[in-house]
């Protein structure tokens, strides 16, 4: 009879632990809280894009715990094949997706700041659609054009055989434009003559002397 007792309180027992066990499971979501080992910048210029992606982690937290708890699907790793289950999973698969898409945009703007562009920089970028290798380039062209003028605007007039910087750049650039002269920073009659022929061929006044419409054409 004991025996008897102690097995129906074991029975008791198993179905009460069990039931606590359904309880405990059903609101303790596996792998609820979404994170990420990523890299993302907080201080995006487009602080709607860091609203738009925490909100869709807790679109897709909150879809992932209602499913378990509501309908005991778990749509990270289903074990069942049934419509339901498959309406559950395609429906985390978008909000993922979604979530995964603004991490990316906020991950970019983290590694273009470690290169050392701005939040205006950033935005240029994304609204010109300008890559990152040709922003850098049109950069280190408006300086050596701000240079180049810098140098031209400090330059008195510049006479026959006069060595100068400016002259050293201006050589540089008539190569480039396809004219074989020596590159010494001498203003002789073969720099004169070739300033003067490239003034000739952009309809420019050809004088063969250097102003700041000629050099501008020059560093186009």
């Amino acid at each position: 009879m004991k025996q008897i007792i102690i097995f129906l309180l074991l029975i008791i027992a198993f179905f009460i632990g069990f039931g606590k066990y359904q309880q405990y499971k059903r609101y303790n979501t596996p792998k609820l809280e979404y994170k990420t080992d990523k890299k993302i910048d907080m201080e995006c210029h487009n602080q709607d894009l860091v609203f738009d992606y925490f909100n869709a982690i807790e679109d897709l937290n909150s879809w992932v715990k209602l499913q378990w708890t509501a309908n005991d699907i778990d749509v990270v790793t289903p074990e069942d094949d049934d419509t339901e289950t498959k309406f559950a999973v395609k429906k985390y698969a978008d909000k993922l997706a979604k979530v995964k898409y603004y991490e990316a945009k906020l991950e970019k703007s983290a590694l273009l700041k470690e290169k050392g562009l701005s939040n205006k920089e950033i935005k240029y970028l994304e609204e010109t659609g300008t890559n990152l290798k040709t922003h850098l380039q049109e950069q280190e062209l408006a300086s050596y054009k701000s240079r180049m003028k810098t140098l031209f605007s400090d330059s008195k007039k510049i006479v026959s055989n006069q060595k100068t910087a400016l002259i050293f750049e201006v050589q540089k650039l008539l190569v480039k434009n396809g004219f074989n002269i020596a590159v010494d920073g001498i203003y002789r009659a073969e720099t004169s003559n070739a300033i003067k022929s490239f003034e000739e061929i952009n309809n420019l006044f050809a004088d063969g002397k250097l102003d700041i419409l000629t050099l501008d054409a020059l560093m186009r």
